[in-house]
């Protein structure tokens, strides 16, 4: 069955968590939908773990597109999402309105997701009138990296506890049916959690939270330019790729692969007639 909005919406109301992960091509995705993941976010983070950028300003439109694509073509039951890369939808609702509806049409998205609270609300009633279903992103929001002076927890005193408070029920009221809480208290995260209608999607946000994402890469251990406090590896396929690529290194460099096995046959007296 196809997962959507109404899923979301639906497990919130039953108590039933959500999981996500992220993927940015169709194998990984076709694996994690196989799985029975409840969604898939083809995050922007994909400029950090594919592309090898220290963040994810320099992520494109054609980025997303791309990489969208290419999960969709995957991902037969769970619900897509897109995130919409930096400077796509923060200069205007026009931009924005536009640029989602890109991620629907060529990305093939069933969602987009946008960073940012009551800044951003205009753009998300607009994407939202449109008829493209919103996930918000609150906390620390990697595209505003250099705004916050690094990649730090955010909600940590009163008065910026308060004003994420308020930040997601102005993201919910104005349409987004689920937003992601990244590097947020525990205790913060389940009282927003409670406070308003829609799920809360939670990546270093504590268990109170109506879901979970993590970086697909990050959790079984493929990526080790860097580990954040939020991780747990439930697999060290990274270990196990190095391995397995040694192997067939050593093979090669000995003679033993291909054997004969893995070839084609042919015979003599084809060969025999050869000049």
């Amino acid at each position: 069955m196809k997962h959507t909005v109404a899923t979301f919406q639906k497990a919130k109301q039953d108590g039933q968590k959500l999981s996500m992960l992220t993927a940015y091509d169709y194998s990984t995705a076709k694996l994690e939908d196989e799985a029975g993941i409840h969604g898939i976010l083809v995050g922007d983070s994909l400029g950090n773990v594919i592309l090898g950028y220290e963040d994810t300003i320099s992520v494109t439109m054609e980025d997303m597109i791309h990489h969208g694509a290419a999960v969709a073509r995957g991902a037969k039951n769970a619900l897509v999402v897109v995130d919409m890369p930096f400077m796509s939808y923060q200069s205007s609702v026009y931009d924005a309105v536009y640029n989602a509806g890109r991620l629907m049409k060529e990305g093939r998205a069933n969602a987009v997701k946008l960073e940012g609270g009551k800044e951003v609300v205009p753009q998300i009633q607009s994407i939202v009138r449109a008829g493209i279903p919103v996930m918000g992103h609150l906390g620390l929001t990697p595209q505003s990296v250099n705004a916050f002076g690094g990649y730090k927890v955010q909600g940590k005193d009163r008065e910026t506890a308060q004003k994420l408070l308020k930040d997601a029920k102005a993201v919910a009221e104005a349409g987004a049916f689920a937003i992601v809480l990244e590097c947020v208290p525990a205790a913060l995260a389940a009282k927003i959690t409670e406070a308003i209608p829609v799920p809360t999607i939670g990546i270093g946000a504590g268990a109170g939270c109506d879901g979970q994402i993590l970086v697909y890469q990050d959790m079984l251990g493929m990526f080790s330019d860097y580990t954040p406090k939020f991780v747990k590896r439930f697999a060290n396929i990274g270990e196990a790729m190095k391995d397995a690529f040694s192997a067939y290194i050593a093979e090669v460099e000995t003679g033993t692969f291909p054997a004969t096995e893995h070839g084609y046959g042919i015979s003599n007296d084809v060969i025999d007639k050869l000049y």
